[in-house]
């Protein structure tokens, strides 16, 4: 649900409480994981963007356990971003994951600045997003854990080729959260 006199109004979560216990159960959303970074790096490398992550949200805020953001890490290109670099943690009202969490669906943003609802974003201004790509995980509880996402500093016609390779990165991150659970039980 949005505020109808407030663009930036991040939507009610009624998921939150229980996504926090599923990622404690799964050990994730507080520090980095190697493998994710790794796929944030294939994400952007495979679309030819500056700015991926693997996303995982609670009840306040976003943490990027999986990061590929060159410009934007502690140390420059090529440095990995620490468990508390600024990049890898947001509030819920920065950048669109958020919104995409509740909604349980894909969003596809070819260039933000058409749209009010995510136009006056604070990663708008403060970090010059222009375009966004992302899909929700949802485990096989149901539950949304969080996103995938890929971002570009210019406006990008992601269309529904972009759709389609989110969607199946989705699924491939869902798999391997999947198999990080079995190898721990």
């Amino acid at each position: 649900m949005f505020e109808p006199n407030d663009h930036l109004f991040t939507p009610v979560d009624e998921e939150a409480p229980r996504r926090v216990v599923r990622l404690r159960e799964l050990g994730l959303g507080d520090r980095p994981e190697p493998e994710f970074d790794d796929f944030a790096r294939m994400l952007a490398t495979t679309t030819k963007a500056p700015l991926a992550m693997v996303n995982f949200v609670d009840e306040e805020r976003q943490y990027f356990a999986g990061l590929y953001a060159p410009a934007m890490i502690s140390g420059g290109p090529g440095a990995v971003a620490a468990a508390d670099d600024p990049a890898r943690v947001k509030t819920k009202e920065q950048g669109r994951c958020p919104h995409v969490v509740v909604r349980r669906l894909p969003l596809v943003l070819d260039d933000v600045c058409d749209y009010p609802r995510f136009a006056g974003n604070p990663v708008v201004d403060e970090f010059g997003i222009r375009s966004y790509l992302g899909a929700p995980l949802i485990d096989r509880t149901g539950t949304t854990l969080g996103t995938i996402c890929i971002v570009d500093l210019e406006p990008r016609p992601w269309g529904r080729p972009g759709l389609e390779f989110i969607k199946s990165r989705a699924a491939e991150m869902v798999a391997m959260i999947h198999q990080r659970e079995e190898r721990m039980s």
